[in-house]
């Protein structure tokens, strides 16, 4: 069906953002979708903080987005905005890096002080880096994720349904992407 980069802004190894997002894969590859997990802390640092754009491991990035139909955007949120890690990575793909591209935006944090997150930090950036279609995000307490000691991931039934029909609404967008056309 469709190509859908799956990308972690979290710098944290042991993230909840980045093991929902991978539990979140097995769901998307179960619609069909073929899925590329990205974890942005596993790009070179001097690439990221010196902005190198010419860095083979930010040039194979920016194939990656310009490849995929479509992309999940995952980042803890931080004094009330995404990443710091996702910014640095976002500010080196080319402006129009999602043109033409479905986008589910997706944040986690300790509080639901921080939900409106997406809205006002992340969606206006996918925005302007030109997303044909960004789909209805969700924010997930941390407390809603728990993390078994073999690494498999439950999520708490008052997340797990909202989860769901926001994967569904974006793999259904999906679909569709494919009827757009993409700006030159």
């Amino acid at each position: 069906m469709a190509l859908v980069l799956s990308v972690s802004g979290s710098p944290s190894p042991g993230s909840r953002t980045a093991r929902l997002l991978r539990h979140l894969d097995a769901a998307l590859a179960l619609h069909g979708h073929d899925v590329v997990p990205l974890d942005v802390r596993s790009l070179p640092p001097e690439a990221l903080t010196g902005a190198d754009t010419s860095h083979p491991a930010i040039v194979e990035v920016a194939e990656q987005f310009a490849r995929a139909d479509g992309l999940v955007i995952g980042t803890p949120v931080y004094k009330a905005a995404y990443s710091g890690l996702l910014k640095s990575l976002l500010d080196l793909l080319p402006q129009f890096a999602l043109a033409g591209k479905t986008v589910l935006p997706l944040a986690t944090g300790g509080t639901p002080a921080h939900v409106l997150a997406i809205d006002y930090a992340l969606r206006p950036v996918l925005s302007s880096m030109g997303a044909a279609h960004i789909t209805q995000g969700w924010f997930v307490l941390d407390r809603h994720i728990a993390v078994a000691a073999d690494g498999s991931v439950t999520v708490d039934p008052a997340a797990a349904g909202p989860l769901r029909v926001v994967l569904d609404q974006f793999s259904a967008a999906l679909g569709r992407a494919e009827l757009l056309p993409t700006p030159s």
